[in-house]
């Protein structure tokens, strides 16, 4: 086991940041976990540990359903991020059975494949409408004419969220998933409390009125299930809800900005996609490998674990690098390449497990519907200027993506 900082990976340098790959390779080469202080992190940087991990009980995204603070060895949150946790800590993804299970119970009867189906037609049109607009203005920025707008619509419209009060949404989801990078800055970790208290505060006043006025939405939804029998406390169905748009739409942002910029920087895979739009499926789940959305993903430790010989003490927090996992060679053929052909392709860019990405079907009918109207609709579609990446490690994205048709 090699210590991680005697290594190239550093999540706050620049050059990591534009190509964190190559780093990957380098802790792959080294061994199958290493030791982070910067961030006291375990590093897991293989595929077949990460898949295992994801599924092995003995780990869990959070611990106080067993520990307490003092018991794990944890220092309790600042008083001050008391907002973000409490909003945090009630939805799904950071809670274990029997809790988990009961709110996927109820939230996943909106995401059964019956139901995504049935959203088709309303996402292709929208995302050709958004197209039609980026056409008609002769270009524009990718992200913020289509790659935001889509995602961001339809989860609100699942939701129920009346379009006058979408415009909050992304800014509110972008502050809060800031909390989620490591070691946040005062100012991160302000701005994600405050947008914390705020979308609270609005679902608060709109799960209120869905009481009063039930609609064929999933607030109305979980209202009605609540009262059915189906215990779902407020902040529980809070949690939930903010959890739905930021999962809902960050990692569809983010997966269409870098696809479409390793598009772009693959010029032959562009003009064989553009050849055969058939290869759009294969192309979606392809480009969520080439450069995953969600690079880390984290566990704690409830139980004592062995890997390859290193004791992880009960306590300890494992990161499981999924970018990495998903280049590794004992997996995918050629991994650094580009291949819209790829035909076995077991990445884990929606997890594994218990917690596997409840939208995932959504999300992949999102990408394609996005990718067959630009394809379709803007046949030139061409990059205008290198683009910026975000200062982000854990959720890998561009600023923006200027492009013309």
């Amino acid at each position: 086991m090699a210590a991680a900082f005697d290594l190239a990976f550093d999540p706050w340098d620049p050059a990591f940041l534009a190509d964190p790959y190559p780093a990957y390779a380098e802790l792959r080469a080294k061994g199958r976990v290493h030791y982070y202080e910067p961030t006291n992190q375990w590093l897991v940087p293989h595929h077949a540990d990460v898949s295992a991990l994801l599924r092995d009980r003995r780990l869990g995204r959070a611990y106080q359903h067993r520990y307490t603070h003092e018991d794990f060895g944890r220092t309790a949150p600042p008083a001050e991020h008391e907002p973000f946790h409490t909003l945090n800590d009630h939805g799904m993804l950071d809670l274990e059975p029997p809790d988990h299970t009961r709110i996927r119970r109820l939230v996943s009867k909106a995401f059964t494949p019956r139901t995504v189906e049935q959203l088709k037609p309303y996402v292709a049109k929208l995302a050709g409408e958004l197209v039609d607009r980026l056409v008609a203005a002769g270009g524009g920025d990718l992200l913020a004419d289509v790659a935001e707008p889509l995602p961001v619509a339809v989860i609100a419209e699942m939701l129920g969220i009346p379009e006058s009060d979408r415009a909050p949404l992304r800014p509110w989801s972008a502050d809060i998933c800031g909390m989620y990078e490591l070691n946040p800055p005062k100012d991160v970790a302000a701005k994600a409390v405050r947008a914390s208290v705020e979308f609270s505060d609005y679902l608060r006043e709109l799960i209120a009125e869905r009481r009063k006025e039930p609609g064929d939405d999933l607030i109305s939804g979980l209202i009605a299930a609540h009262d059915e029998g189906d215990r779902l406390t407020e902040q529980e169905m809070i949690s939930t809800c903010v959890l739905l748009l930021n999962a809902g739409h960050e990692a569809t942002v983010n997966a269409t900005v870098n696809g479409w910029y390793a598009l772009f920087r693959n010029p032959d895979q562009l003009a064989a996609l553009r050849a055969d739009h058939s290869l759009g499926p294969a192309a979606v789940e392809e480009l969520m490998r080439y450069d995953t959305p969600l690079q880390l993903f984290e566990r704690w430790v409830l139980d004592e674990i062995e890997i390859d010989g290193t004791t992880v003490p009960r306590g300890a927090e494992i990161a499981m690098l999924f970018g990495s996992a998903n280049h590794d060679p004992e997996v995918f053929r050629n991994p650094e390449k580009l291949d819209l052909t790829r035909e076995d392709n077991p990445h884990i860019s929606f997890s594994a497990g218990i917690h596997y990405c409840i939208g995932a079907p959504l999300a992949r009918i999102e990408l394609a519907a996005s990718m067959t109207a630009l394809l379709e609709k803007a046949p030139t579609l061409g990059l205008v200027a290198e683009p910026k990446r975000k200062p982000n490690f854990v959720i890998r994205g561009l600023e923006g993506l200027s492009v013309a048709v």
